[in-house]
């Protein structure tokens, strides 16, 4: 589980080890699910602005003739994404191929 707090001055992101480890039994229709909780680990992060640091990799990119970190093709990619996300909430959890 990962909680980002942009407002937190240190600890921006905070990682914890949770989750849900879910096991089924050959013949047995019941789910076994077991909780577990871990440790949390807060990694450093730089104190930059993140809509700074936007603007300055999209004019570096303008003035130097670059291709962008995130272009349209990845913002289809997302999109893809988001649909096909959307697509197996509806089918109940279904694997939906990209």
């Amino acid at each position: 589980m990962l909680v980002w707090n942009d407002i937190a001055s240190d600890e921006k992101l905070k990682v914890y080890d949770k989750g849900v480890d879910v096991e089924t039994q050959e013949g047995v229709y019941e789910l076994l699910v077991n909780y577990r909780s871990g440790d949390m680990w807060a990694p450093r992060l730089d104190q930059t602005e993140a809509l700074k640091s936007e603007l300055t990799h999209f004019v570096d990119c303008v003035h130097l003739d670059k291709k962008p970190i995130n272009d349209g093709v990845a913002g289809l990619r997302v999109v893809q994404l988001l649909e096909a996300t959307e697509k197996s909430i509806k089918q109940r959890g279904a694997l939906v191929t990209l």
